[in-house]
């Protein structure tokens, strides 16, 4: 059985994901993490460069999803209605 490999023993994979996943029809980024749909669905086939160089562009890629996002609910939408 030498060589088998399998998720047991290889090495964990860095991933920013936090399971909040649902993509901004507007962005194209994923609300959680800040990802493509690209990046999330090619992420194991990246190298560790390739994914920190992704990780490190994330924190302004949510911040901006955020900021630029028209919100829709609390005391301006019922002052609205």
């Amino acid at each position: 059985m030498v060589g088998i490999m399998n998720a047991m023993n290889l090495p964990p994979i860095e991933t920013p994901c936090v399971k909040i996943c649902v993509v901004d029809p507007d962005s194209g980024f994923c609300i959680g993490c800040g990802r493509t749909r690209g990046e999330i669905g090619g992420w194991l086939g990246m190298t560790p460069d390739e994914r920190r160089l992704v990780m490190a562009d994330l924190p302004v890629r949510v911040a901006n999803l955020t900021r630029l996002r028209a919100r829709r609910g609390g005391r301006a939408g019922r002052l609205r209605t």
